[in-house]
């Protein structure tokens, strides 16, 4: 069994990062995985290399189309004769369309990252290109329900099926790893926020900021940890001193031990103007922590209103910090009942191989739908 994952880009995105969790997933099970990303490959493509994945790049520039990047394709796919293209995101997905228009691909699935993908030419583009893909997934029910809606992507070619985390990788840091990972950031006893994220308009870390000072105003022992790098971040670096925020936030740039930053912090707090299903949320919850989140895409799919954390409004700063303000003075026995509920709603709901059980099924409806006769790897 053959899976071509094909990827706008293989960077630093929660996007990146769930084609290659799943990659190493259906590799687990058995299936041969080539990933190929549009763009020159970032943080999450070398570690699909690294980690012994097949991971190839058409080195096209972000933004601009490039034929001798679909050339390449053409070129790749003839010699690796894939079972299924699984595309992700909305350039590589209709780069998916324009290759089938060119050479045979036996089965093509398509999905989408984001409950705003780009602008409305894109969308066009969707619209006329739809009859060549077989089937689309999505990665929350609000962004299915805008799609439908807005008549992006019919209903039939449409299945909600979420992003997923390896909860497993959270669960099982080590207890004393709250304690060393706070000594090494010189923290003692103060409640600590955490966000990982890019630095970028989607993110809104103006928001989060500005919120985050209402809470210093009650609670100026109170720490922001701000993990990622992004286009923003020194207009970020210089709101927060605007603020008034000096070492209270602190920029920790990119870093690979993230299960372990998310088990010294006491709480989660995002402050997205949109999103789809970002996959740090999940992660936050599988480490069992509780949130603060904005009520934007599906993110009140992850967090249960007052069960796993609170949500508020996008691009209200008050109604953010107030929610912040709000956890920290819940008593510690509530956030952590908060926190373990969370985590249990993630494994339920959103566990990786539960996602990649999903996919495969996907696979084999559109084998069958087409006639396809593939030997399918059994799952475990």
């Amino acid at each position: 069994m053959r899976v071509l994952f094909l990827s706008t880009s293989m960077g630093m995105g929660g996007a990146d990062k769930q084609v290659l969790c799943a990659a190493h997933e259906l590799h687990s099970r058995g299936y041969d995985v080539l990933i190929v990303s549009l763009t020159t490959l970032g943080p999450m493509g070398l570690e699909a290399r690294a980690s012994g994945i097949p991971t190839e790049s058409l080195e096209m520039r972000r933004g601009v189309p490039d034929p001798r990047g679909l050339l390449r394709l053409v070129r790749l796919v003839r010699a690796w004769r894939p079972d299924v293209l699984h595309s992700h995101m909305v350039h590589a997905n209709l780069m998916a369309r324009a290759l089938r228009v060119l050479i045979p691909v036996p089965a093509m699935v398509s999905t989408i990252h984001n409950i705003y993908e780009v602008g409305p030419l894109w969308m066009a583009a969707y619209r006329l290109t739809n009859p060549l893909v077989d089937h689309m997934t999505i990665i929350s029910q609000a962004a299915a329900d805008r799609f439908v809606t807005e008549k992006i992507v019919p209903k039939r070619l449409l299945t909600v099926i979420p992003n997923g985390v390896d909860t497993e990788r959270f669960r099982t840091v080590p207890d004393g790893a709250r304690e060393s990972v706070r000594t090494s950031l010189g923290l003692a006893q103060e409640f600590v926020w955490l966000a990982v994220g890019r630095f970028e308009i989607a993110k809104d870390y103006a928001n989060m900021l500005r919120g985050f000072a209402r809470v210093r105003e009650r609670y100026p022992q109170t720490i922001l940890l701000l993990v990622g790098r992004g286009a923003l971040q020194a207009e970020t670096e210089a709101l927060a001193q605007a603020l008034g925020l000096g070492r209270s936030v602190r920029f920790l740039g990119v870093r690979d031990d993230v299960p372990e930053l998310m088990r010294a912090a006491d709480g989660y707090v995002m402050s997205s103007a949109w999103e789809g299903m970002p996959i740090v949320l999940l992660e936050a919850s599988a480490a069992g922590l509780p949130v603060v989140t904005t009520l934007v895409g599906g993110n009140h799919e992850v967090v249960l209103e007052n069960e796993t954390g609170f949500l508020v409004p996008p691009r209200d700063s008050d109604a953010l910090g107030l929610a912040m303000l709000r956890l920290m003075e819940s008593p510690e026995a509530r956030r952590r009942s908060m926190g373990k509920r969370g985590r249990e709603h993630v494994r339920l709901h959103y566990g990786l191989g539960r996602v990649v059980d999903r996919w495969e099924e996907l696979y084999r409806e559109v084998w069958a739908r087409k006639g396809i006769a593939v030997t399918a790897t059994p799952s475990p």
